[in-house]
């Protein structure tokens, strides 16, 4: 059974860091590519970042490009995103989600077929 819990949300001043982690189970992170996605009150899920199972290849939104980094760590089997400069529109529940994506299909949630349970990311004076 695979299982992906996400831990490292929390209440941070804008400008601050937080690094979000996905602990995997049940499938090598590896062989699988992740995306990180967010859904803020009364919106939509949206994309945030995705790093092909190859380690090859990430893309980000353009709303978070330069500020956050996807990555992963093989021997934990643990994807991350570290978050900086963080705005309070990025305040939002943040969600990773594993799937046989391929680079075309990165940003689509649908191409997922796990999902964790989500953290709660605000940002706030």
């Amino acid at each position: 059974q695979v299982q992906l819990v996400e831990s490292g949300g929390g209440l941070v001043q804008p400008g601050g860091s937080l690094r979000l982690s996905c602990a995997v189970s049940g499938r090598a992170v590896n062989r699988f590519g992740m995306g990180w996605f967010r859904q803020a009150p009364g919106k939509e899920r949206e994309f945030v970042a995705a790093i092909h199972w190859s380690g090859g290849s990430t893309a980000y939104a353009d709303s978070v490009k330069g500020r956050f980094t996807i990555s992963r760590d093989n021997a934990k089997n643990t994807g991350y995103l570290q978050m900086n400069s963080l705005k309070p529109e990025d305040t939002a529940v943040y969600y990773c989600a594993t799937g046989s994506t391929i680079v075309s299909t990165m940003k689509t949630s649908s191409a997922y077929n796990y999902w964790g349970q989500g953290t709660q990311v605000t940002v706030s004076s």
